[in-house]
């Protein structure tokens, strides 16, 4: 529970940016956005259907998968509705959506966590640091997000911790129900997999997109390429 907590309070990561004036983090949030982008799709698609594919048949796997992708859709049309009139939005949907797909992931990582700690002390440590060494880009790439979607710094830091330490209720139900959590946290990979791949696809690259300043677009499509890069060596690291 310990380390589970020390990784939660990785997503206090965004504190940093209250000491950037603000025209810079108006560009820095924008490159966030397409570092956040190839970070999600890097995950779903180099750490999270690999593992579940381990454990469950493909055809099941895909199933979660387009489940997540479908629920996604579906959570987006209803923050749509709750927070856009005639076209205007306070709050973007994404933002709800990250929230929502990163409190998933943060609880199997959770699971991950406390599953590698009932097997050995020594493992459990070496899975707490390779869950940080992501955590640290992803975190801020989401608080990123949470900020250039309409959030506040502070809300956004508040929010971000909230998704985070479902990570502790990963850990507790992994230790209560260590022999059943397996079959479940598979499915779990899946669904939040196609959680991902929507979030990247339908909303942060089409951002980019309707970028019109080329440098901005520019830089924003290179730390995409970037977080897919970084994804993949952290799953090279971590194995």
């Amino acid at each position: 529970m310990g380390a589970t907590l020390l990784v939660s309070l990785i997503s206090f990561v965004g504190i940093i940016t209250f000491v950037i004036k603000e025209k810079l983090l108006d560009k820095i949030l924008f490159s966030l956005i397409g570092f956040s982008a190839g970070a999600l799709i890097g995950g779903a698609f180099f750490h999270l259907m690999p593992e579940a594919l381990e454990n469950f048949e493909a055809e099941q796997v895909f199933v979660y998968f387009v489940s997540g992708l479908v629920m996604f859709l579906i959570l987006e049309r209803f923050f749509h509705w709750r927070h856009c009139h005639e076209g205007v939005c306070e709050i973007h949907a994404f933002t709800y959506l990250n929230l929502i797909g990163d409190g998933i992931h943060n609880f199997i990582d959770g699971v991950v966590i406390a599953v590698s700690f009932l097997i050995s002390v020594h493992l459990g440590v070496v899975t707490t640091l390779a869950v940080i060494f992501h955590e640290i880009p992803q975190e801020l790439g989401d608080f990123g997000v949470l900020v250039y979607g309409g959030f506040s710094k502070t809300k956004a830091l508040f929010f971000n911790f909230l998704s985070a330490i479902t990570a502790l209720a990963g850990a507790l139900a992994a230790y209560l129900f260590a022999s059943r959590i397996e079959s479940i946290s598979s499915g779990l990979l899946a669904f939040t997999a196609g959680g991902f791949i929507y979030i990247a696809s339908s909303d942060l690259i089409p951002e980019i997109h309707k970028q019109k300043d080329a440098k901005k677009a520019n830089l924003a499509f290179l730390l995409f390429l970037a977080g897919l890069v970084f994804m993949w060596i952290a799953k090279e690291i971590s194995h």
